[in-house]
């Protein structure tokens, strides 16, 4: 007989998607006793069927569709008959346009009782079946018509059905998308009820009439909403692009990072892979005389400025003198409003200092900043110091910290432009299992003392309101020194 929990599981499997009267009528057969048999086309539908592996690998034409969105948003792909079912996971992402923040599933079939494959976060929650990781797409489709299902984000239920279109004598070299229609819906927008409200808006001009009642205001909806976004875009070579970066192997990473990378892995979350697949990810990990220059100019001013130490406020902030000197040389004073005198009143001064003492720079002994001797060593030598930086990234003794931390360093390296670096990292985060403090749905801050001092070496202290802006090379180079140094 079936243990307790097992007949829980199977009952919740055959409940899932059933209707009211099909609900009835299985509480009717369970306090009729009529168990076995129900239990029994439970197990038989809970195995999917496979093909055994063909001898010569073909390829297929199949189209991809969201299944309910009206007009259809579609994709046209060529694919490996050979692929394996989390690569595939990777192309639809790619393909749609999804960010990987979510959990995934396969199925056989359009209800979801149908038989499903299960990933490595599923056996970790104590599922068992057949694992994703060990099947392939010509193990399920064989011919025109065949069919396959895709469910994304179990919270908003974003299914997808993939067709057989044509099979291919040979199998393409490389995945392909040669048509599509209509954009991806927005992460988290509430499934395709969401998704239709924000893209009448949307066609709408952003009309307040028509503003979708989850946003307080047009300005909340424009700020939630991805840069540009419109549902009738679509661009078959941003696609294929984003195809090729999802098909790029990570680059090698060990220790804290590598964890981090598995961790997400078995959750079936691809989206530090990805970070990692990017070509900037695999450059040089050193940088010139003239870069490192540059990049050291904040701190060896600030070093400059201190000598060999300056004796703080009764408060404990850097005397006025020293923090006008801070402003006026490293290109604060040229956009802060005020008098920069105060680093209680002027964070980027405030910023320049937490960091440097969090890369052991500068340290604090009775009410005296003072360098350090590792400072000293470097002396205005902008190699050595960088080489300093590097080796005390990144920083940070907390899980939360370190966390932020390495993904800071990943996203930076990976050589994306730096007012995307905040909003890749709070998305690696919370992939991780991290949220912000208001609620558990929303992504956390980026912040962490190893992405100050990753936005001081881009130009914070010259950038108005600290906001750098751009792809900097050098920047990128250090953090992938600080990732591969062990």
């Amino acid at each position: 007989m079936a243990e307790p929990t097992d007949v829980q599981h199977l009952v919740k499997q055959l409940m899932a998607g059933a209707s009211p009267e099909e609900n009835k009528a299985l509480l009717d057969a369970l306090m009729s006793g009529q168990v076995s048999s129900i239990l029994e086309k439970l197990k038989r539908e809970e195995a999917p069927m496979l093909r055994p592996v063909p001898t010569e690998v073909r390829g297929f034409r199949a189209r991809l569709d969201l299944h309910g969105a009206k007009p259809p948003v579609w994709r046209r792909l060529e694919l490996p008959g050979d692929l394996p079912l989390p690569r595939l996971h990777d192309v639809i992402q790619a393909a749609m346009g999804w960010y990987d923040s979510h959990l995934h599933r396969f199925r056989t079939g359009h209800d979801h009782r149908s038989p499903y494959f299960v990933t490595h976060f599923d056996l970790e929650e104590g599922d068992d079946g057949t694992l994703e990781d060990d099947v392939r797409l010509d193990q399920l489709l064989a011919e025109k018509g065949d069919e396959l299902w895709y469910e994304y984000d179990f919270g908003d239920g974003w299914d997808h059905k993939l067709v057989v279109e044509e099979v291919l004598d040979a199998s393409p070299p490389t995945v392909r998308c040669t048509g599509g229609r209509m954009a991806c819906p927005p992460e988290d927008c509430g499934g395709i009820g969401g998704y239709e409200e924000l893209a009448a808006w949307v066609r709408s001009g952003h009309d307040d009439a028509q503003l979708p009642g989850v946003f307080d205001n047009a300005a909340h909806a424009h700020d939630w909403l991805p840069i540009d976004w419109h549902p009738d875009q679509f661009d078959v070579e941003e696609t294929n692009a984003a195809l090729t970066s999802a098909a790029a192997q990570p680059v090698a990473v060990t220790g804290e990072l590598a964890e981090l990378a598995e961790q997400l892995e078995q959750r079936g979350n691809r989206l530090l892979r990805q970070v990692l697949g990017r070509p900037l990810s695999h450059g040089p990990t050193d940088v010139t005389e003239a870069e490192a220059t540059r990049l050291t100019e904040t701190y060896r001013i600030f070093l400059d400025i201190i000598g060999d130490g300056v004796t703080l406020t009764d408060a404990g902030y850097l005397p006025p003198a020293v923090v006008e000197q801070v402003a006026e040389r490293t290109g604060i004073a040229d956009w802060w409003i005020g008098k920069a005198n105060r680093e209680d009143l002027t964070f980027p001064v405030a910023g320049i200092r937490t960091t440097a003492r969090a890369l052991g720079l500068v340290s604090v002994r009775k009410s005296r900043l003072s360098p350090t001797a590792a400072a000293i060593r470097c002396g205005p030598d902008p190699q050595a110091l960088w080489h300093h930086i590097v080796d005390r990234l990144p920083l940070g003794t907390k899980d939360a910290e370190r966390q932020a931390a390495w993904m800071a360093l990943a996203v930076t390296g990976s050589g994306v432009p730096a007012q995307e670096w905040r909003g890749e990292i709070s998305e690696l985060l919370f992939a991780l299992g991290w949220h912000s403090g208001r609620d558990r749905f929303s992504p956390p801050p980026a912040n962490s003392a190893t992405l100050g001092v990753l936005e001081q070496l881009a130009g914070a202290a010259r950038s108005r309101w600290g906001e750098t802006k751009g792809v900097d090379l050098a920047v990128a180079a250090t953090a992938r020194a600080a990732i591969r140094r062990t």
